[in-house]
């Protein structure tokens, strides 16, 4: 049962996705994203029949609701301005490559690099699923589940390694869609981020024991020895 519910979650992203690029664009036929689909498609099934026999705690985590009362207020806010950046961003590549083009489009070679990039990003982001078992769609504090400070393995070297993945993976993903502008758009997707790791950081601080330390010991957030 839980690895169907996983994979129906993978189904349902795999359509929202779709819809987001398909549909601005007008036509299906667009190769690049019809493979990116059933690349992420392919690569997060497996991820989570992978999790459902390995770790069941972290994926049962990771279907919970992305928005709940449970969370801070704060967060709620965070988190909503956070998918809609997310989603504008989607929506903005196929509307770059098919009617801006504002920039020319990368060489071959620089498509398939963003592909490899695609897949790296999508690797930390499902190691720190694995690694994690409290990594949650939603900030708070887990103590019906006996929440405990997690500083091994990504999360030993920065605090959000999920967040990195998933920047890693967006800035390939535009480079394989063949859209440099939506690379530059990134930087839109990392400035949403930023509230949702304040309020993330704060929550955890004032509740879970040991995070203070936590982040004396692992000073960067993203990326090592930048921020």
């Amino acid at each position: 049962m839980l690895i169907l519910k996983g994979l129906v979650g993978v189904l349902f992203q795999v359509t929202i996705v779709a819809a987001l690029l398909l549909i601005p664009a007008g036509t299906w036929n667009w190769p690049r994203a019809i493979q990116f689909l059933v690349g992420y498609g392919l690569i997060s099934s497996v991820s989570v029949v992978l999790l459902a026999i390995f770790n069941p705690a972290s994926l049962e985590a990771r279907l919970e609701a992305p928005i709940s009362k449970k969370q801070p207020l704060g967060d709620r806010v965070a988190t909503a301005l956070l998918f809609a950046v997310m989603v504008a961003w989607f929506v903005f590549i196929p509307i770059d490559v098919f009617r801006l083009e504002l920039f020319a489009a990368p060489a071959f070679s620089v498509s398939v690099f963003g592909a490899a990039i695609t897949v790296a990003g999508l690797y930390i982001i499902i190691l720190a699923f694995y690694q994690n078992e409290f990594a949650v769609p939603v900030v708070r504090y887990q103590k019906e589940r006996g929440q405990t400070l997690v500083d091994t393995g990504l999360y030993g070297i920065i605090r959000h390694p999920m967040y990195s993945g998933l920047l890693v993976m967006f800035t390939g993903i535009g480079l394989w869609l063949e859209s440099y502008a939506s690379v530059i758009a990134v930087l839109i997707v990392l400035a949403s981020l930023i509230p949702r790791i304040l309020v993330e950081e704060k929550t955890l601080k004032d509740m879970l024991p040991g995070y203070t330390d936590y982040l004396s010991r692992v000073r960067y957030r993203l990326v090592p020895f930048v921020w």
